[in-house]
């Protein structure tokens, strides 16, 4: 009978959590829109731990970003591909605010979030031009540790 008790928990916890992110995505942003932006580049850097969006006009000046944090996960969903879906959609938002149609899309780190957000602003109808993959990679830098010996 614990059990049910515990599960039923959960899922009221579920649903707080579920209308607090919901709340969070649909709550509106605050964008100073001094001039209009018809082209953009958004960067998507995807850990272990979180999954920020970055939104800039070709120049890279920034004109908004989300994180999984920002938009009302808490702990290890951050790191979820739910997540980062979530805070491709609240980027979305600001793109149609602002007047960005399209948009190239920049992606850096090993999350799990990297196709997800890539997905989901396609699907909000932002126009993606071109998906470039710009995560670090060591060519031979570093000497490693001496081998341990016990």
């Amino acid at each position: 009978m614990g059990k049910k008790q515990i599960t039923e928990e959960n899922q009221e916890d579920a649903i707080k959590e579920n209308k607090a992110v919901e709340a969070a995505v649909s709550k509106e942003t605050k964008v100073k829109v001094s001039q209009r932006f018809y082209e953009g580049k958004v960067y998507v850097s995807s850990s272990y731990n979180n999954t920020i969006i970055t939104l800039t006009s070709m120049q890279g000046q920034v004109l908004g970003w989300k994180s999984a944090g920002s938009v009302g996960f808490k702990g290890a969903k951050k790191a979820t591909s739910f997540a980062a879906s979530r805070v491709a959609e609240s980027i979305a938002n600001i793109c149609k605010k602002i007047g960005v149609e399209k948009v190239s899309v920049l992606i850096s780190g090993i999350g799990s979030g990297r196709e997800s957000s890539v997905r989901t602003l396609v699907n909000q109808g932002i126009n993606v031009v071109s998906i470039k993959d710009i995560t670090p990679v060591p060519h031979n830098g570093c000497r490693p540790r001496k081998v341990r010996r016990v």
